[in-house]
């Protein structure tokens, strides 16, 4: 059963919707008694990094997640979902992240478009789960004004303006910069891959 942890902004209706079409059963959580049980979880995100911290952290979350992370359960973090790994974000300075990877979350220079929206391609740099049977460079959907460091666990790399980290990936841990659940069948078999490990 996958548990989609509901912090109060996230995309749930699209992950949703991709996990009832890749035929996964799953819950919404919005508690850290409910997330204990959890056997897999995925982090969805949309919204303002400082928002989704000061979210989890309210919602006495934090210490669950990590407990869960250490143990073992499967994470996987969608866009901001991804970014909140990371020690800290430009776009709220003053808040911690998770820290299970080292760096800051950065905003896009001022001469980029922003937020960078639309298809791109990712470049995997190692082998990842998530990766099988999805092509050498597949294009997926990107909608966001910060971007994360390319870092040891970086699977995938995109290019905008900067290389940044598309997919991360250590242990049980994975983080995807896109939405697979707006990125068509691709998305649709990188969720699946989730869901299969």
């Amino acid at each position: 059963m996958i548990s989609i942890f509901d912090y109060g902004a996230g995309n749930l209706r699209s992950v949703q919707n991709t996990l009832a079409e890749v035929g996964a059963p799953y819950r919404v959580v919005d508690d850290a008694e409910e997330l204990r049980s959890a056997e897999k979880i995925i982090l969805p995100g949309v919204g303002h990094f400082g928002q989704m911290v000061r979210s989890l952290d309210a919602m006495r979350v934090r210490p669950v997640l990590l407990e869960k992370i250490a143990a073992g359960t499967p994470l996987l973090g969608i866009c901001l979902g991804l970014q909140v790994m990371f020690e800290s974000s430009e776009e709220a300075p003053d808040v911690k992240g998770l820290g299970l990877f080292p760096g800051a979350v950065q905003r896009f220079a001022s001469f980029a478009r922003v937020p960078h929206m639309g298809w791109n391609d990712i470049v995997p740099v190692k082998e990842s789960p998530l990766f099988q049977d999805i092509g050498v460079r597949p294009f997926l959907y990107f909608a966001h004004s910060y971007y994360a460091p390319v870092v040891e666990a970086t699977a995938a790399t995109c290019y905008y303006t900067v290389p940044y980290t598309a997919v991360l990936q250590r242990d049980n841990v994975y983080g995807v910069q896109f939405h697979p659940e707006k990125s068509g069948p691709l998305g649709l078999r990188i969720v699946k891959n989730f869901v299969d490990r």
